[in-house]
């Protein structure tokens, strides 16, 4: 799977919003500050994040950004696919043309893949990283964030 800084700086950033966010909307520029992401990026990530109904904006004196729906109802998975970060474990991008044209002998097996990476971020909510208890479906704890946002 390629997960690159983009998916893991937006979940950053998200996660960063949803314990912040309690007081009014949330500026990129304190979550720049808090996170180290650069400001720039976080507009570009916070775009797409609007433009997915994942977060609103107010604008003027006191805006910033807010979640669009409560942290238990938004989804790793959501956020990763909102900023349009590939979760693709294969060489042809899932069209099955890796090997002449035809799927190559592992192509089902990065295909499974896939699938359970996003089954498995797609378990996990926004919420569930805030109190550091992100948890498989199974029940065995996945995540420790040690109280630090991003781990």
């Amino acid at each position: 799977m390629r997960l690159t800084t983009k998916g893991r700086f937006a979940v950053t950033a998200m996660v960063d919003l949803a314990i912040n966010g309690g007081k009014g909307p949330v500026t990129l520029f304190s979550i720049s500050e808090r996170q180290k992401i650069s400001l720039s990026y976080l507009e570009q990530l916070f775009g797409k994040l609007r433009r997915n109904n994942l977060v609103e904006s107010v604008r003027g004196p006191g805006g910033g950004y807010y979640l669009a729906r409560i942290a238990s109802k938004i989804n790793i998975a959501e956020i990763v696919v909102a900023v349009d970060e590939p979760m693709d474990a294969t060489n042809c991008a899932e069209k099955g043309n890796c090997h002449d044209g035809k799927p190559c002998l592992t192509h089902e097996l990065w295909m499974g893949l896939n699938e359970k990476i996003y089954e498995y971020l797609s378990h996990i909510s926004l919420q569930q990283l805030v109190e550091g208890k992100a948890q498989h479906h199974t029940g065995a704890t996945a995540i420790k964030m040690n109280g630090k946002v991003g781990g």
